[in-house]
């Protein structure tokens, strides 16, 4: 039985911040899911499964209306599911047996590194660099919150000047952050090993290439690429550290192919 089992949309690189930690932690981790959109078909439990149409309808007691990210879609959702997992979202954790619920990315990816059975300090020698860990973990929500609502917009043809403009703000604040943590030529976030912090920052900025399939929506709004071709050169060691990580192989196992997919729509 696997250490831990997530039941989410696929691809989700924040469900990658459990599976690169679990490679360094020795962890095995089980993934469950599908498409974003065929999860409404989906009976979500700890074993989440395809149901046949006559299982479920709008009137099923388990029948639930869908908010961030399928907002508005008819979810189906067990008791056991909602009892381990309160606000009902994906991606979702369980421990073995499906009793208790772990929510949040980086609450998930936290619990890989609690589980590890290697030596690798992937959160911290100690109480001090734990901390900063969980530092960059805490800032990484202010970025990941204003990108998921920038990304929703480009993906729904909401997207306004309004919503852009706080996503570049989001953007810069977290860039600045990291491109002055590395300095002047540091090779990881905190200490002297990759870290929860940089799996984070990873993963995180891997979800916002995504804005590269808006590039035409961008361009009828006279509205400019945050990842636009110059941001390597206001961030180089953020980009670099970037570049840096997705060549480390347990790294590369996710985010590789996913990447150059996304870069090959910005070319």
């Amino acid at each position: 039985m696997a250490d831990l089992r997530i039941f989410s949309y696929l691809p989700n690189p924040r469900i990658w911040k459990a599976t690169i930690a679990g490679r360094f932690a020795g962890v095995e981790i089980e993934i469950k899911g599908a498409p974003a959109k065929e999860l409404k078909s989906w009976l979500w439990d700890y074993n989440a499964a395809p149901v046949a149409c006559y299982e479920w309808h709008a009137y099923s007691p388990l029948a639930r209306t869908g908010r961030v990210g399928l907002a508005g879609e008819r979810l189906f959702k067990t008791e056991a599911f909602m009892d381990a997992h309160p606000f009902g979202n994906v991606p979702a954790a369980f421990a073995p047996g499906g009793k208790i619920g772990i929510f949040e990315s980086n609450s998930i990816m936290r619990a890989v590194a609690r589980l590890s059975k290697t030596d690798f300090p992937l959160y911290g020698h100690d109480a001090y660099e734990t901390s900063r860990i969980d530092s960059f973990l805490d800032v990484s929500l202010i970025f990941a919150r204003d990108a998921q609502i920038y990304l929703l917009a480009l993906s729904d043809g909401t997207l306004d000047a309004a919503i852009h403009a706080r996503a570049q703000e989001a953007f810069a604040f977290y860039a600045s952050g990291l491109e002055q943590a590395l300095s002047p030529a540091r090779q990881v976030l905190v200490g002297n090993n990759i870290s929860l912090a940089d799996i984070c920052f990873a993963t995180e900025l891997a979800l916002f290439m995504n804005e590269h399939a808006g590039g035409r929506q961008l361009e009828a709004k006279g509205l400019s690429k945050i990842l636009h071709r110059g941001v390597r050169d206001e961030y180089p060691r953020t980009i670099s550290h970037f570049d840096r990580l997705l060549r480390h192989e347990h790294f590369a196992a996710d985010l590789g192919p996913y990447v150059d997919k996304l870069s090959a729509a910005a070319a």
